[in-house]
C-alpha cells in the first residue's frame, strides 16, 4: 500500500463526510434537529468512536510490531554476518576466499536493504539473490576439516548460514507488510460516519470548518504514519540501515 496516496484519499473521505454533513444539516427539517435527536445522535457517535479508538489501537500495535521485528532482525542479521565472517576467519587460509565471497555476496544483497528503494528491494526475491547465499553455503560444507577445532568451526558456519537465510526470507516477507486492508476500510467508513454527524449539528461557520479540517488532517496523519510503520524497509518511516553499513565495514578484517 502506498501511504503517500492512501493518505489524502482518506482525509478527503473524513472531511467530505463533514461537508456533507454541513449541506445535509440545512436540508433536514428542524424536527431531525431538536435536543432529542441530538442526544441520540451522540450516543450513537460515542459509540462508534470508541470502537474505532480499538481498530485504530489495534492497527497502529500490528504496525509497531511488524517494524520492530523488521529492525530486530536486520540488526541480527548483519551482527551473524559479522560472526560468520569471524568464525571463518578462524577456520583458517582455505576459507579466505569463502569470506571473500561472502563480503561480495553481502555487499550486493544488503545494497536494495540499504537504498530504501521498492524497485531496488523486489531484486531480494530474484534468483540471483538466493544463489548468492545458497553458494557461500555450498561452499562452507565443502571444506574438509583437518582436525576437531575446524570441524567445530565448520558446524558453526553452516549453522549461521541457515539463520541469514532464515532472516532474509523473513525480511522479504515483512517488507510488503501486514495490515489488513478491510480493517483500515471500517475504519475510515466508521470515522467519516462521526464527521458527518458532527457535520449536520455544527455552527457553520469557518472556526467549526477549520476545526473539522485540522482533525480530518490529524486521522490522514495517523494512517500515514500506520503505512509507514506496516512497510519497515521503504518510506519516510523505515528501519536504520546503519547496522548493515557497520557490518560491510567489518567484513574481510
Amino acid at each position: 500500500m502506498d501511504s503517500g496516496a492512501l493518505a489524502p484519499i482518506v482525509f478527503a473521505s473524513v472531511f467530505g463526510s463533514a461537508l456533507f454533513g454541513f449541506y445535509l444539516g440545512k436540508k433536514l427539517p428542524d424536527r431531525h434537529l431538536d435536543g432529542d435527536s441530538k442526544d441520540i445522535v451522540k450516543l450513537a457517535t460515542g459509540l462508534i468512536a470508541t470502537l474505532s479508538a480499538l481498530v485504530l489501537g489495534l492497527l497502529v500495535s500490528s504496525a509497531k510490531g511488524t517494524f520492530d521485528q523488521a529492525k530486530n532482525e536486520l540488526m541480527q542479521m548483519a551482527v551473524k554476518i559479522v560472526v560468520l565472517d569471524r568464525v571463518l576467519a578462524q577456520y583458517g587460509p582455505e576459507a579466505a576466499e569463502i569470506r571473500e565471497l561472502l563480503k561480495t555476496g553481502f555487499t550486493e544483497g544488503s545494497r536494495p536493504l540499504i537504498s530504501g528503494n521498492k524497485a531496488e528491494q523486489d531484486k531480494l526475491d530474484s534468483s540471483e539473490g538466493v544463489a548468492r547465499l545458497e553458494g557461500v553455503q555450498l561452499r562452507i560444507r565443502e571444506l574438509t576439516p583437518r582436525n576437531d577445532a575446524q570441524r567445530g568451526l565448520q558446524l558453526r558456519a553452516t549453522q549461521i548460514t541457515s539463520e541469514l537465510a532464515t532472516s532474509r526470507w523473513l525480511l522479504i516477507m515483512q517488507r510488503r507488510g501486514s495490515i489488513s486492508i478491510p480493517l483500515l476500510v471500517v475504519m475510515v467508513l466508521w470515522l467519516s460516519i462521526i464527521f458527518a454527524a458532527w457535520g449536520v449539528y455544527s455552527p457553520r461557520n469557518l472556526i467549526v470548518a477549520v476545526t473539522l479540517c485540522l482533525s480530518a488532517l490529524a486521522v490522514s496523519g495517523a494512517t500515514f504514519l500506520i503505512l509507514e510503520l506496516d512497510q519497515p524497509l521503504t518510506g519516510v518511516i523505515r528501519v536504520s540501515p546503519g547496522p548493515l553499513q557497520r557490518a560491510l565495514e567489518h567484513l574481510g578484517e
